[in-house]
Order: C-alpha cells, then structure tokens, then sequence
C-alpha cells in the first residue's frame, strides 16, 4: 500500500462515514488528478483558509436565490400605470421576440393590482404579499440589463461574467478563491438544487470554470438524505475509524517525506482529516428538527405548497450561521418562463417561493445576520410588456425580454427601503440608471472588499477577471457605505 491509487482505494472503501458528496470535495481539495508527477516548489499552492480582504468589507457571506426563466417585473416590483391604460392595443415601438410565430404586438397590462408597503412605499404586486412585509429591508433594482433575450446566454452572463462563454468560473468561485471559508468543517460553496431536476444549463450554474476543482460549487442532494453515506458504517464506527484515519495520515505523511516540494500534500493530509469533521458538522447544519416551531412556520414548512422551498431556504440560513461562504439555490427548470397561460403559471411560481424568500431575510435579520449577508433574489431576463399567444384569456404570456427588467437585493451593506433605476413607461427597456449582470458582479465584490478589477486569475497566459475587462461600475448609489 504505498502509491496513491492505492491509498484512494483504501478510503474508497473503507468510506470512514465519508459520504459521496464530502470524498468528492476531498478529492477537489487533492487538485492532483491532472497535476504532474514533479510540481515545482514555486507553483501556487491553494486552500479554503478564510483569508482577508484587501480593505474592510461588509458582506461575509451571500445566498443567490436564482429564479431562472425570468421573472415578470411589471406584474411583480415594476408596476406601469401605461401598460395598464393602453392594454389592448397596439404598441408603437420595435420589439425583439423570441418566439416570432407566437408574436404579438398588443400591449398587455398586468392582471395584479399593485400597492405600497413599509415606510417607504415601494409598489409591490398583490402576487407577493410576503415580500411586501420586507420591503424595507431591501433595494428592488428596476433597470436591470442584459440587452439578450435568450436563457443561456444570459444565465453566463450573471453568473460568469461574460454572455454565452462557457467554461467560465462562476461568482461562486471567485469569492471562495478570494475569501476561501470561514469553516473548515464544510465546503465554502454550497448549492442546494431542485427535486424536480436541474435548472436551465445544468452545472454550468456552479461551475469552477479553469480555476482548480476546489473552487466549484458541492451540490448537495434535493431530497433527504442530502449527502449520502455521510455516517460510516456500524462495523467502521469510534475507534476503528480513528485507526483508520490514523494510518491514513501515516501513508501521505511517507509520502510527503518522499516528495519533498509539495507543498499541496500537507493540505491533502488536512483534507482527510475534515472528513471526520464533517461528518458531525455536515449533519448538524442539514438537521432542521431543532428549529422552533415558529421558525419552520415562518419559512412555510407547515404549507405543502412552500415546504419543499422553504427547507432550503432554511438549510442556507443555517450554512452560512455555520461559515460557509456562499449558498446558491435553483429551481427545475425555468418556472418563471411564462410563455403562457401567465395567470396561473406566475401566479404558481411566486406561490412557491415568496413566503420562503421573505422568510430568509425575516430571518437573518432577526439573528442579526443580515448586515452581513447579502440575499439576491431575481433571474436573468425579464418579460415583454405585449401578449404571447394572444387569444383565449387564460392563453396569454409574455416572451422573453433581456432590455429591461426587475431584481433585489437584502443586507450585506446594500440600503434598504429603496428602488433603484427605471424602465421606460411600458416596462421594455432600462431607461435611467440601467444596471448590467457585470455592475451588480463589481458591485457585490466590493460589498465583500475585493475590487473586479483587482482580483484575478492567471490562466491561458493572461490575468483572467470575472468582469474579465468589460465596461462596468460600482453602483454605490444603492450601498449603505459608498
């Protein structure tokens, strides 16, 4: 037993309560499977120790609540009193559709009524009466700009930096190699998925991109159990896994003595020992039975409709009290892709989600978290303010629409009680202070101390960014501290 595949085999099989999801990680943290046998001293050596920033930062940590298909803003934070008075009749103006053979030019006002909320009065659709509690709390960006209409091409361009690249590491990756954790008994970049399925470009959503397996996002499953095999087996349990683990640090330890010069060794033999750790950790954090009934009510757990969502929601409150840097959640699909029949099918959607997200930032506030964790909630396009599929009532919907459209943001130095930008009067296109996916990345790096500018990636012969040298700005317009 004195070479690597073998030692692998070793824990492979013995599994230590090393669950699929935690021995994945592990091996990331290795970053050896395509590494060359000699590794030069001067190489760069990476890790998940909590690092600091370049200068004071406000957020520590941040949980995307991604909305995928994107969400409509004038019948949900953008409410336009035009649409409303020229329903039904021509508009005027150039559109670009998705969906030319189901096109329509008729304008569609929006079916909800909208109303004031908190003590600052922001206009909020009837079909979020959670977030409407909130309000206060949080900054609804109405000019937000992608200027594509399609998914994917989108998508990469909120959570990569640039439209339509692939391969690119995700905002995810960038604070985790930046920041590494603030636990070393769980990984830094945790994403929580939909039992129904994968979002709309699967993995890409999470990806480390050419940045080293440790910086990509650890799915956890959507249903329990969430890791699997994460205790070890009746037979393996107490001493006989601390034996284990013992001889295992042994072998990489002569290892080590071997090769002098990697220096990556010391924290492969880390990685093992986490895995101890997260067995307890990991099971701690993922139980929620001893939250407070008030608690699991606050997040819907008690509602079948909100349950399933709200679990996660709570699951990501209680990873980041726990450390972990950031938390992403996904929902199958593209549920906010309302093509059709957007009276029930928006309607479901917000159904699903909004009592949770409200929850969340209820939540962290009341724990006193919320100064320090940012929530983003929002998708990556919007819709059109014309009808698609015209006709029946129940048929209408509303095409894709990247020019113009509405997202939020809650804590972690970013104001609350505000909106921010504007569409034009229909809705169609960001018309004062339009917002790109690449303002908001440069915007929440600084909230958490970085500068997009600054923080780089050598990779390809050349300093990579996540804004990778595209024009963008910091919006400190919308932060407590500019």
């Amino acid at each position: 037993m004195n070479n690597t595949n073998t030692r692998r085999e070793f824990l492979a099989k013995n599994a230590m309560g090393v669950g699929s999801m935690a021995l994945a990680w592990l091996l990331q943290q290795e970053h050896l499977l395509a590494n060359p046998a000699k590794i030069p001293q001067a190489q760069e050596s990476f890790d998940m120790k909590a690092k600091a920033p370049p200068r004071l930062s406000q957020a520590h940590a941040m949980i995307s609540l991604f909305m995928h298909g994107g969400p409509a803003h004038m019948d949900l934070l953008d409410p336009k009193p035009e649409l409303t008075k020229y329903s039904g009749t021509e508009y005027a103006d150039d559109v670009q559709f998705s969906f030319v053979n189901r096109a329509s030019k008729t304008l569609f006002g929006s079916p909800w009524r909208f109303q004031k909320h908190g003590e600052c009065g922001t206009e909020v659709s009837e079909l979020l009466p959670h977030f409407a509690k909130i309000v206060d709390d949080a900054c609804v960006i109405r000019s937000m700009h992608t200027g594509h209409n399609g998914h994917e091409v989108s998508i990469r361009y909120w959570q990569s930096g640039i439209p339509a690249v692939l391969g690119r590491p995700t905002l995810g990756a960038w604070l985790t190699y930046a920041l590494g954790s603030e636990s070393q008994d769980l990984p830094a970049y945790m994403v929580l998925t939909d039992p129904g399925g994968q979002p709309v470009d699967g993995v890409n959503n999470w990806t480390n991109g050419w940045m080293p397996p440790l910086f990509q996002g650890t799915v956890l499953r959507p249903r329990e159990p969430r890791i699997l095999n994460l205790q070890p087996p009746q037979h393996l349990k107490g001493e006989l896994q601390r034996q284990n683990l013992a001889f295992l640090a042994q072998l990489n330890q002569a290892h080590l003595d071997r090769h002098p010069g990697e220096n990556d060794l010391e924290a492969r033999i880390a990685s093992y020992e986490l895995a101890a750790r997260m067995q307890t950790a990991a099971t701690e954090a993922l139980d929620i039975a001893g939250e407070t009934e008030a608690t699991l009510r606050l997040y819907g757990i008690d509602q079948p409709e909100t349950k399933e969502y709200g679990t996660r929601c709570l699951i990501a409150r209680r990873l980041v009290e726990r450390g972990v840097r950031f938390v992403q959640l996904f929902l199958d699909g593209q549920p906010w892709d309302n093509h059709s029949s957007i009276k029930t099918s928006l309607a479901a959607a917000c159904k699903r989600t909004d009592q949770p997200a409200a929850a969340l930032v209820q939540d962290l506030k009341q724990r006193g978290m919320l100064d320090s964790t940012l929530v983003h909630w929002g998708g990556e396009i919007g819709r059109l303010p014309v009808t698609e599929n015209h006709g029946a009532a129940d048929a209408k919907g509303r095409d894709h629409n990247g020019q113009g459209f509405s997202t939020w943001l809650a804590g972690g130095g970013v104001k609350g009680g505000m909106t921010y930008g504007e569409t034009d009067e229909f809705g169609h296109r960001a018309a004062v202070n339009k917002v790109t996916p690449n303002d908001l990345q440069a915007t929440l790096l600084h909230l958490f101390g970085l500068e997009h500018e600054q923080l780089s990636f050598r990779y390809n012969g050349r300093e990579q960014h996540l804004t990778d040298g595209r024009e963008c700005r910091i919006v400190r317009e919308i932060l407590t501290t500019a």
